[in-house]
Parts: structure tokens; C-alpha cells; sequence
């Protein structure tokens, strides 16, 4: 289900942006003044934990004889079909595909381009893996208001926008102004 509007009211020792405050590096309290953007539908607890856990899973699937750094991604669109992907590696390095391109693509082939969510995950156990330059340009293709959910083995995880992630970029829409 998506809420708009109103924040949730969330414990006083809680992230508006993740689901574990030692693991939140956004800038808090006395003196940060610029709230961040929050997506434009956010997710149920029961929604982001299934996405997590498709992520996840997709992971299991990933083919990287090579790096060895297995990356799952989970994209719900806006009709609430959710789409894996995986990342999968090729001997010619460029020709390697990213997890996260990988769900779009899935997603796209079949007649799907609006987007609520993401969920990636990787092995890292110390720190948060951020989606690179070229998924980040991906995504933007398709929106700057949903959400991200970057998650660690355990769990926890830490959420932003493609806007966040990909601020002053550029999209369609930039095609369309005057020369």
C-alpha cells in the first residue's frame, strides 16, 4: 500500500531514511536544516521486507566467476510486480551487466516503466553498496522520486531517492528544452 502525505510517526531514536540509526550516516539533529526528499510512495514495513528479501535472493543467482562480489536487486513497479535481477559478469569486462540493470531491463521488456522501489543487496557485511554511475543513469531514465532500499546481509538497510543518488542529472526531459 502507498501512503502519501504525513510522515509515519516513527520511535524518537529512528531514521526517517533507514532502518537502523548505528548504520544511518545522513546528516541529523542541531544545525541540519535541508530535510531530505522523501520518495513520492513510500512502502509498508511488510513491503520493503519483501523486497529485501527478493533482492536477496536474487543475489544467490548472481554470476561473477571473476570479481567474486555477488550484487541482487529487487525493483517493484508502480502495478506492484516485482522484478530480480542479478549481476552477471562476461570475460570482456565491459560487457558486464549490473544487477540493478539487469531488473530494469526485465522490467522494461515486459511493458513496465513506472517505478516505486529498489532493493539491493550485496555480501558486504561493514557498509552499504550504493548502486554505480551507470545503474544510477539508468534509473534516472525512469524517475527521480523512488526510493532505493541499499541493504547489508543482516538486514539493515539504508534508503534514498534516485534524486539523491543522482542529483542535477540528466534525463528525458532535458532532451525537450530549446538549443
Amino acid at each position: 500500500m502507498c501512503h502519501t502525505g504525513a510522515r509515519p510517526r516513527l520511535p524518537r531514536s529512528s531514521c526517517l531514511h533507514c532502518s537502523s540509526v548505528p548504520a544511518c550516516r545522513l546528516p541529523q539533529g542541531p544545525g541540519t536544516n535541508m530535510a531530505p526528499k522523501r520518495p513520492a510512495c513510500t512502502l509498508d514495513p511488510e513491503d520493503i521486507k519483501q523486497l529485501l528479501l527478493s533482492s536477496q535472493e536474487a543475489k544467490k543467482l548472481a554470476y561473477c566467476p571473476y570479481s567474486h562480489f555477488p550484487v541482487g536487486a529487487a525493483l517493484l513497479t508502480s502495478q506492484g510486480k516485482v522484478f530480480s535481477g542479478c549481476n552477471i559478469e562476461n570475460a570482456s569486462y565491459p560487457l558486464t551487466i549490473c544487477a540493478e540493470r539487469t531488473a530494469i531491463q526485465k522490467a522494461v521488456s515486459e511493458g513496465y516503466k513506472d517505478f516505486r522501489a529498489m532493493a539491493v543487496a550485496s555480501d558486504v557485511q561493514d557498509d552499504f553498496v550504493s548502486p554505480c554511475g551507470a545503474c544510477r543513469q539508468v534509473m534516472r531514465e525512469f524517475g527521480t522520486n523512488w526510493a532505493v532500499y541499499m541493504a547489508k546481509p543482516d538486514g539493515t538497510y539504508m534508503v534514498k531517492t534516485v534524486e539523491e543518488l543522482l542529483p542535477n542529472s540528466f534525463g528525458p526531459d532535458d532532451l525537450q528544452k530549446p538549443k
